[in-house]
């Protein structure tokens, strides 16, 4: 599915009762702009489907254990350890949690599905009390029934078999659902439920965590841009003093830039394919051979709110997760470029950083106020990125109809967007400690006369004044070059007397361009 234009489960809990809540309110990513609100949502479709799960059950279990301060400090990724409150709103949808509820939740969605087929009439109609009682299994799923699953998989060693079994045990007790118990996971490999449960992953993830996210670090650049678009900043290339702009335009540019890819990124659509083993629907025929099972299977995957793919092996070929991963990546070296930048800024002065009370820069250097919010945002960027670019590069290629080694892969996942989010709250930190330091942007600019060079020769370009470069290249390379000598060579030369009059007006502070209406102007470029 395509981020923008569909709808996607969202999470919620009540806290005092611990009992998953249905969200009522529906709500289409296409819908976005600016401000984005957090997302709160359900899915609907022709047969009223909601999914729902919850991002805080996870967090919530964790948290109620005395034994949290020892799993944070004994964990081996520092994201389930020291970094755990900033990522865990990523924890129900990409743990192992989140793999075993939707898969739960694809099981049940299924037998459903097969009981409104008239032609398998082995699976009656279920009454209305009956899909009350399969979807209560869903809004319902907790910790413990998880834990029951990987119970179940400690005998079975299959963990896929072990949510069918979890189901048989849950529904054996129903008299209706009881007779059809076996039609759970009928026709179905392993990968139609684990492909569709990835999506649904990701698109849980995405739609109330990351793309939001995104949205709030944009939002803060944006801010950055309007509130400093008339600070006249010197500029460089190469490292050397260049023609100058203003703080914010440069800001506008990084808020532009990321706010496409995260375009990119939510127009993105998540595929799903279920067609059995190597996808010809073998089995499904077999039994049932006059059903139009690739439409079924259609119908089943737009459902659950996924893009169908008809054409695929026994898995669904994860190009769509390469060119998803990509995007993230190529957001992740923006935000990268980001960072180095507004370190370069606080290094040269540009940017003091409000301090807070008790907080230490330097463990042997008092005076230090390190921009340690921007390196740790660029360094778990460089590690999100590292795992990133191998997702997009393995996922995508699978020995014949399929090999094994993409599935222990597609678990790592999280731990690749759990970096990037971190990176994102880390710089998101950063920007607010920023706090403008005008007077050292104001003695950089009252030092480098030399840039009205550029200036000065364009107009006696236009004016007809022969060899103008070279004769600003002998003024000032390698010269002291201050407000004096650029006047005194402005009024020297051979112009009209407006066009000297408009020169001699010129300083480096006000040499700026377009630069403070493209920074006022950003909210209208941004793709939010």
């Amino acid at each position: 599915m395509a981020l923008t234009s569909n709808k996607v489960p969202s999470l919620r809990l009540i806290p005092t009762t611990g009992k998953l809540l249905n969200p009522s309110k529906s709500l289409s990513l296409a819908s976005y702009h600016h401000p984005l609100p957090r997302v709160s949502l359900s899915l609907s479709s022709a047969a009223s489907l909601k999914l729902t799960t919850s991002r805080k059950v996870v967090a919530m279990a964790v948290e109620g254990s005395r034994d949290l301060e020892m799993s944070n400090l004994t964990a081996l990724s520092p994201l389930d350890g020291r970094y755990w409150g900033k990522v865990k709103d990523l924890a129900s949808s990409m743990s192992e949690f989140g793999l075993i509820y939707f898969r739960v939740l694809v099981e049940i969605k299924w037998l459903i599905k097969l009981s409104k087929i008239p032609e398998v009439s082995e699976v009656p109609s279920f009454s209305k009390e009956a899909e009350v009682y399969l979807q209560g299994i869903i809004d319902g799923f907790s910790v413990d029934d998880a834990l029951e699953v990987k119970k179940i998989e400690r005998v079975t060693n299959h963990d896929v078999k072990a949510v069918e079994y979890f189901l048989k045990q849950k529904c054996e007790s129903h008299p209706e659902i009881a007779k059809v118990l076996e039609f759970f996971h009928f026709a179905c490999t392993s990968e139609d439920i684990n492909n569709l449960s990835h999506g649904l992953m990701l698109q849980e993830a995405l739609s109330s965590v990351i793309l939001p996210a995104m949205d709030d670090l944009i939002k803060s650049i944006s801010l950055m841009a309007k509130e400093f678009a008339y600070v006249p900043m010197l500029s460089r290339t190469h490292g050397q003093p260049a023609s100058p702009t203003t703080l914010g335009k440069e800001m506008a540019i990084f808020a532009v830039r990321l706010s496409e890819e995260r375009r990119y990124l939510s127009e993105t659509k998540i595929k799903g394919k279920f067609a059995g083993a190597v996808g010809n629907y073998n089995a499904h025929i077999s039994a049932y051979p006059n059903i139009d099972w690739p439409h079924v299977a259609e119908e089943f995957v737009t459902s659950l709110g996924l893009t169908f793919n008809p054409y695929v092996t026994q898995i669904e070929p994860h190009d769509y997760m390469a060119r998803l991963f990509n995007t993230i990546s190529q957001f992740n070296n923006i935000l990268i470029d980001f960072d180095r930048d507004i370190w370069s800024y606080i290094s040269l002065g540009y940017f003091k950083q409000i301090t807070k009370a008790g907080e230490i820069g330097s463990s042997t250097m008092p005076h230090k106020v390190n921009p340690i919010d921007f390196e740790n945002s660029e360094g778990n960027l460089g590690k999100a990125n590292a795992e990133l670019i191998f997702l997009s590069m393995k996922l995508p290629v699978s020995r014949m109809q399929r090999d094994l080694t993409d599935s222990t892969v597609l678990r790592n996942m999280g731990g690749a967007l759990g970096h990037s989010l971190l990176a994102y709250k880390s710089a998101i930190q950063g920007i607010r400690k920023l706090q403008i330091n005008e007077g050292r942007l104001k003695e950089d600019l009252d030092q480098t006369w030399e840039v009205l060079a550029e200036p000065i020769q364009t107009v006696m370009r236009r004016y007809g004044v022969p060899e103008p470069y070279e004769k600003l290249k002998e003024l000032t390379r390698g010269r002291a070059v201050n407000e004096e000598s650029i006047r005194e060579f402005i009024k020297g030369l051979d112009l009209p007397a407006e066009a000297k009059s408009q020169l001699l007006k010129l300083t480096p502070h006000t040499y700026v361009g377009t630069a403070a209406a493209l920074a006022l102007a950003v909210d209208e470029a941004l793709h939010l």
